[in-house]
């Protein structure tokens, strides 16, 4: 049988352009207010031109990178890997053009906006690093780009960690009508990676080849209809114009790991969901849980390779 084709849903390199491995923007059809490109810069350079648009640039692994704006060089320490805490980040506003150089992967969240704001460096330092949720439900939020962390003009972004077997995005929520004071309308894009768990027993033998995967769902709201149901890997990057979205969850061996990239066409750039009426109730089982000891992740200590 045939495989049914989900325009929001795409495989790692599904969205390749002009040199990155993945660009989203308005050019897809049906999608106007985010936007990401993803790419291993492997010694080369990326340009991103000047325009009514505003950037984070997010080394994901591999260390960091140089970028060159506004007549200075700004270096990126960044990570080994995207399980290894936080990284620092470069805020770019509208009207700014860039260049990245350096050998790491990188992502490069973006909105569209005219309102212009002043970069701004954070380091991996100063980015806040919550710990949500309970029990099998715990995850780890990276919220360097969310309103209270960063001045932007249009972007919410953040890296959300998913442990091995556990759920995130968890219960399924959507934010696309706008409730004043309860729910905003806002684009969202997932951008996946997945890696064997921290949590597997030392000896074990991973080979090089582990099929390192998690997965993701979305359906329907009174706003459109939606039907993702989807095995998610590294590279994959999951849509969510509308409807509720939820849960992601990583296999018992894999930790799943997605960088959140959401804006939309409100007044206020804020952060408000609605629960899925159904399992709404889901959160109240959190109370008297304790979060997994697990998190929060944290670079590796020198000489453990795993």
């Amino acid at each position: 049988m045939a495989a049914t084709f989900n325009e929001w849903f795409h495989r790692r390199g599904e969205l390749s352009r002009d040199g990155w491995e993945s660009v989203v923007d308005g050019s897809l059809p049906g999608w106007s207010h985010t936007g990401i490109r993803v790419t291993d810069l492997g010694g080369t350079a990326r340009d991103l031109p000047a325009g009514d648009i505003e950037r984070i640039v997010i080394p994901l692994s591999g260390g960091g990178c140089e970028v060159d704006h506004a007549g200075t060089t700004t270096r990126l320490t960044g990570r080994a890997g995207v399980f290894d805490g936080p990284t620092d980040v470069l805020y770019l506003g509208a009207g700014s053009s860039a260049t990245l150089r350096g050998t790491c992967r990188v992502a490069v969240a973006e909105a569209p906006t005219t309102v212009r704001k002043p970069a701004k460096y954070i380091a991996a330092s100063e980015v806040p690093v919550e710990v949500r949720g309970a029990g099998r439900d715990t995850r780890q939020v990276h919220n360097f780009g969310t309103p209270a962390a960063l001045d932007a003009a249009a972007l919410i972004v953040c890296e959300v960690i998913t442990p091995g077997g556990n759920w995130s995005s968890h219960p399924a929520h959507k934010h696309d009508e706008y409730v004043a004071g309860h729910e905003a309308r806002l684009e969202e894009i997932y951008y996946f990676e997945a890696a064997p768990s921290r949590a597997i027993p030392a000896g074990v033998s991973i080979p090089a080849d582990a099929d390192a995967f998690g997965s993701f769902v979305t359906y329907s709201s009174s706003a459109g209809e939606i039907d993702t149901n989807a095995i998610v890997r590294t590279g994959d990057i999951a849509l969510v114009p509308y409807g509720y979205h939820g849960p992601a969850m990583a296999a018992p061996e894999y930790d799943l790991y997605y960088l959140n990239v959401m804006a939309g066409p409100d007044p206020e750039r804020i952060w408000l969901i609605s629960d899925d009426p159904c399992q709404a109730w889901l959160r109240e089982t959190w109370t008297g849980q304790d979060a997994d000891p697990r998190l929060p992740y944290t670079p590796p200590i020198q000489g453990d390779s795993r």
